[in-house]
């Protein structure tokens, strides 16, 4: 028990390392992606052993979550950055 404070104050560093800020073009990349809609693509056709099909799609779970997603991006990038973003979520190409 005697180096408890020890184990401590290292779980705290790794915590705290685990929270540090990326900067806030990093952080605008990565919120934008998470925020981005669903996509995918699909492959339908026909060939000698019949109908041929693929289905790839993605969809993020925060694309269904209410409210405006432009309040999610600015508190994305500030949680992430520690700073609110250079430009605006509407102004990014989707």
């Amino acid at each position: 028990m005697r180096h408890r404070p020890a184990y401590l104050i290292a779980a705290a560093g790794l915590v705290l390392a685990a929270c540090e800020l990326v900067p806030v073009e990093r952080a605008e990349a990565q919120c934008a992606d998470m925020l981005r809609p669903a996509s995918g693509e699909a492959r339908i056709g026909v060939n000698q052993d019949g109908a041929v099909y693929d289905i790839d799609m993605t969809l993020q779970a925060t694309t269904m979550m209410s409210g405006d997603p432009s309040e999610r991006y600015n508190r994305c990038v500030y949680n992430r950055s520690g700073q609110f973003p250079t430009r605006p979520y509407y102004s990014l190409a989707n």
